[in-house]
């Protein structure tokens, strides 16, 4: 996996959601295989839906989050937003033959078309490690933008330790990644810089077979 490609559009690069096109086709069930579709059920939990809630998933790569909520929640408003075309090709396909209507965007989190206080609750799972630091802090207050007063965010992503045995996982992922920055203490610090409150860890899982943590956070954008 250390061999992924940066893709671009016209202004901005990307890495595609399988790490190089050729993988795009299996990433589904590799994911699946690591235990990320039942991680995913668990962040839709913690979330705290409702019927008519509008939620927005950023960084929905091929859109099984976004179905997931709205076949579990049908009077749910639901989004997904990616900057991997082909992979929000096949998004849409899954929603499709799920029979559910989800509207997919092609555009990054840290530069979002939607109004503010447009969403409800907004959900990322397993896409905060992706990005650089300044697009980290970026995509939070974005994300605070696009949020209604107290509405909420989950965010579900990797929580690996820089040491020891874990080191070596470091591998596993794209070799821009800093797994190092998805320190409990780091993300919670960056929700605050961009304005979230009631920030917290609500809850730590294992994945990939027991050899890397998945982290649960929660947030609120500002009531008024």
């Amino acid at each position: 996996m250390n061999q992924a490609r940066v893709m671009t559009t016209s202004t901005r690069t990307y890495l595609p959601a399988a790490g190089r096109d050729a993988f795009l086709p299996f990433y589904d069930t590799i994911t699946a295989l690591l235990g990320a579709d039942r991680e995913r059920a668990v962040a839709i939990e913690y979330a705290g839906l409702k019927n008519g809630d509008k939620v927005l998933d950023i960084g929905c790569g091929t859109g099984t989050l976004a179905v997931l909520i709205k076949r579990l929640y049908p009077q749910v408003e639901v989004a997904g937003l990616d900057p991997d075309p082909k992979a929000l090709g096949r998004a849409r396909r899954k929603a499709e033959r799920a029979d559910v209507a989800v509207q997919f965007e092609q555009g990054f989190a840290d530069k979002m078309n939607h109004g503010s206080a447009s969403f409800d609750v907004v959900l990322s799972s397993f896409m905060f490690h992706h990005l650089k630091p300044e697009e980290k802090v970026g995509t939070l207050r974005e994300v605070r933008r696009v949020l209604k007063p107290g509405g909420r965010l989950l965010l579900l992503d990797f929580d690996v330790p820089e040491h020891g045995a874990h080191r070596g996982l470091q591998r596993m992922f794209h070799s821009h990644v800093r797994i190092k920055d998805n320190s409990p203490d780091r993300i919670l610090q960056l929700m605050v810089t961009a304005g979230f409150q009631n920030e917290a860890k609500v809850a730590t899982r294992s994945l990939i077979f027991g050899l890397v943590q998945a982290g649960y956070y929660r947030a609120l954008a500002p009531a008024s």
